[in-house]
């Protein structure tokens, strides 16, 4: 089975897309996906094609009605590729990742066997060639030596090397090229000019050539391309190494109670509604809620959060986390796929099968890459078999054969995905969730964060404090009156209302329990209700002062003291009646957050829905400057607050909590949502901080600040590299040095290019995952 989700498009009418990923065989360069993704995005129906050389795997975006498996699969044939067969239990799980990583083990076991065979060919073959050469001693003439060597260099030309010719006729019989074409025609020509002088050599004698073989040229340079591909794919390993991380977390087995007995099953046999016991030291096997008992639980393989995290009843588990000393029972409410670490582990998945758009240059030069090498080394041999000193066809012949060989479109491919995955990888490790290549890059160019208060530089948990009540009303009515309006409200300044309410209903109070009518929450403002005939307010003055009410003898009943309390005004049949004082805990975190980023030279801003004294005071306390605070802005004021920004040419990322933010994080550059607990994983940002901790923001745009750096260090080489090598390989230097490059040389020197560039991606997993305590490398409440 494949990986697929659905979702819409943005056509009208809109029609359900789906997306599918295909593993795929035979790609080895930029060239084979820039023809896999032509073709695909060919095909009708298919809506967009993204193939990364990295992971080997095809993101299909495509629609039902019009296309299928079939049709996509036989499209990736078309090209001259194959989809790879799925192992049995191919559904994104953990056992399914693991046969995965058992297939390519043994897949690279295979191929060190064969290097090592090869490699034992092609040393004794230049041991020979180099006797005949420099050992005078030496009893065979150079005509019987040929005949010597021509046996193992056919083995390695057609069995070592049948990789290439496959590959290459695929390719051929699909009227295109590859990276296969130019080893198979630099190795080819240097071997079937080798048979020919062995078995001809007075044909050349009669034209005056020296009767030279090249069969230590040929096995050399398919023993160092097999030698470089080995090291490429073990290198790539390691790119993919956070997602086995993140796989590792997952539990084999589950405790659960089952009449009335504890009973040890299979991870993959526990279902909804089990309730599952965790014991002191184990692993949570699934998300759930504690319905009996407590303890504190180790997130930070998730969250990146260091401190364990106390757990009681009611309270939300996130599989994989860790179980402190206590013993608790939970229910499970997300089980297999629907658990919030499969989530994060598809994500990035997914975000390391992206692109970023720095990519589409070496896409589209690696489309043409081979037929202009070809080119260029037919040219080359004309030249020096025109021009060039005597012999001239063996000059004419090795050119030719160091310019094909010498250039690589692979490290093109891979200059750009391999940074990503690890990049990405790193991010997932510490709870960075990056969705994919773009944003990725779009991070790295940020140069404002805007901020919204509730939930990310504070706890998002207000908590009530005084209700004062205006002349003919009493505290205890005006609660009552607010909460029974308030229940019908999400906001979190609702949430202590009621939280107030029920503590006086449980002391034996009637509070927050009346039937309303005409409930309607109005976005940015507040709540309105019709309560046993009268019409209750809770909200802003704003919305108060609109309603008609006058509110001037609420000002003088109380101030704001500390700052940050905030004030939510209740009116009845008309009336003022009272206020409610909140206060929202500034998070410990928060002040160093904004330190960390404005220390690397990006604009701060707060932009809340929140009074302007309490907006101020907080941003006060963080940090933030005061002329950088825009206050009492609705949902849609966010978005607009944001586009200013960007008509000023700032590049913005809103960092938010992914709902009532959703049109702020949309205009953003980059929406950065924060948040804590397991629907995190669901959240469609740019960027989602599974943990609750500002500096991950910092640390978010620090890390895509150092992958795109080691993108743009991937590409200089990938592209100098080719720039340099290619003319030094025609000849450039020799009318000037006397120099020429060896085929077995320029076969070496483009084996490494493709794992110097996984190489230097691998970089940033030796700086270890980004700590929300590093500092950047320098480049009212909303109702």
């Amino acid at each position: 089975m494949y990986n697929t989700s659905t979702g819409p498009t943005l056509a009208a009418p809109v029609s359900p897309t789906a997306e599918i990923q295909l593993p795929i065989d035979g790609m080895t360069c930029a060239s084979c996906v820039n023809r896999i993704e032509r073709f695909l995005r060919k095909t009708p129906g298919v809506a967009e094609a993204t193939v990364n050389l990295a992971t080997e795997v095809a993101t299909i975006r495509y629609l039902p009605e019009m296309a299928g498996l079939d049709e996509l699969a036989k499209a990736i044939e078309a090209a001259g590729y194959e989809v790879r067969p799925q192992t049995k239990t191919s559904d994104g799980t953990a056992q399914s990742l693991i046969e995965e990583a058992d297939a390519e083990a043994a897949d690279r076991a295979r191929n060190l066997r064969t290097l090592g065979l090869t490699a034992a060919f092609a040393l004794a073959v230049a041991v020979v060639a180099m006797l005949v050469m420099y050992l005078p001693a030496w009893p065979l003439m150079m005509e019987q030596t040929s005949w010597l060597l021509m046996g193992p260099a056919t083995i390695v030309q057609f069995w070592a090397g049948r990789r290439f010719y496959r590959a290459a006729w695929r390719a051929a019989i699909h009227r295109s090229t590859n990276m296969d074409t130019l080893v198979v025609v630099g190795t080819s020509a240097a071997w079937g000019f080798s048979i020919l002088v062995t078995f001809a050599p007075e044909l050349f004698r009669s034209a005056g050539i020296e009767p030279r073989t090249y069969f230590d040229s040929s096995t050399a340079i398919i023993g160092l391309i097999l030698m470089g591909r080995w090291l490429e794919a073990r290198a790539k390993v390691q790119t993919v190494g956070a997602i086995k991380a993140l796989i590792g977390l997952q539990a084999k087995s589950a405790r659960i109670v089952r009449n009335g007995r504890e009973i040890d099953v299979p991870l993959e046999e526990v279902r909804v509604g089990d309730v599952v016991r965790v014991r002191p030291g184990e692993r949570v096997p699934v998300d759930g809620r504690v319905v009996e008992g407590a303890s504190a639980v180790d997130e930070s393989m998730l969250t990146g959060e260091p401190m364990p995290v106390e757990k009681g009843t009611g309270s939300d588990i996130i599989g994989g986390t860790i179980n402190g000393h206590g013993t608790f029972l939970f229910r499970a409410n997300r089980v297999g796929r629907e658990t919030a670490l499969a989530q994060i582990v598809e994500l990035v998945r997914r975000a390391q099968g992206s692109k970023a758009p720095i990519q589409r240059l070496a896409d589209r030069i690696g489309g043409i890459f081979v037929p202009i090498v070809l080119v260029v080394g037919a040219a080359t041999f004309a030249i020096w078999y025109v021009l060039g000193p005597e012999p001239r066809l063996t000059h004419a012949l090795v050119a030719f054969i160091t310019v094909v060989v010498i250039a690589c479109p692979c490290a093109m491919g891979l200059a750009t995905p391999t940074a990503i995955m690890v990049g990405t990888g790193q991010g997932a490790q510490v709870g960075i969730l990056i969705r994919g290549g773009e944003a990725l890059e779009l991070a790295a160019r940020v140069n404002a964060v805007v901020f919204d208060k509730t939930g990310t530089l504070t706890r998002g948990q207000p908590s009530l404090g005084d209700v004062i009540a205006a002349p003919g009303f009493s505290a205890d009515e005006v609660l009552d009156l607010a909460a029974s309006v308030e229940r019908g409200s999400e906001h979190p300044l609702a949430a202590a209302i009621l939280a107030r309410a029920d503590d006086a209903a449980a002391a034996g109070a009637a509070a927050g329990r009346r039937p309303v009518e005409e409930f309607e929450a109005v976005a940015g403002r507040g709540v309105r209700g019709r309560v046993e005939g009268r019409e209750v307010l809770v909200g802003t003055l704003a919305f108060l002062t609109e309603a008609g009410v006058a509110t001037g003898e609420l000002s003088g009943l109380a101030g704001l003291p500390d700052g940050i309390s905030a004030i939510t005004y209740v009116a009845v049949a008309g009336r003022a009646a009272g206020l409610l004082l909140t206060r929202d805990e500034i998070k410990p975190e928060a002040a160093a957050a904004v330190r960390e980023l404005a220390a690397a030279g990006l604009e701060v801003w707060l932009v809340s829905g929140d009074q302007g004294p309490v907006a101020r005071a907080v941003a006060a306390e963080v940090g933030i400057p005061a002329d950088h605070v825009l206050a009492e802005v609705l949902p849609a004021g966010k978005a607009d607050a944001v586009a200013a920004m960007q008509a000023r040419g700032l590049r913005v990322a809103m960092v938010g909590d992914g709902i009532n933010d959703a049109p702020a994080l949309a205009q953003a550059d980059v929406g950065i949502a924060i948040g804590t607990g397991a629907d995190v994983a669901l959240e469609a940002s740019d960027v989602t901080l599974v943990g609750g901790d500002p500096r991950g923001v910092g640390a978010a745009i620090g890390l895509s600040r150092r992958t795109v750096r080691i993108i743009r260090q991937n590409l200089v080489w990938a592209f100098g590299y080719n720039i340099v090598l290619v003319p030094v390989a025609m000849g450039a230097l020799y009318p000037f040095l006397g120099i020429t490059l060896n085929p077995a040389i320029s076969a070496a020197a483009m084996a490494l290019s493709s794992v110097s560039v996984v190489t230097n991606s691998l970089r940033l997993r030796r700086s270890g995952p980004p700590r929300t305590t590093t500092p950047l490398p320098v480049a009212g409440q909303p109702r």
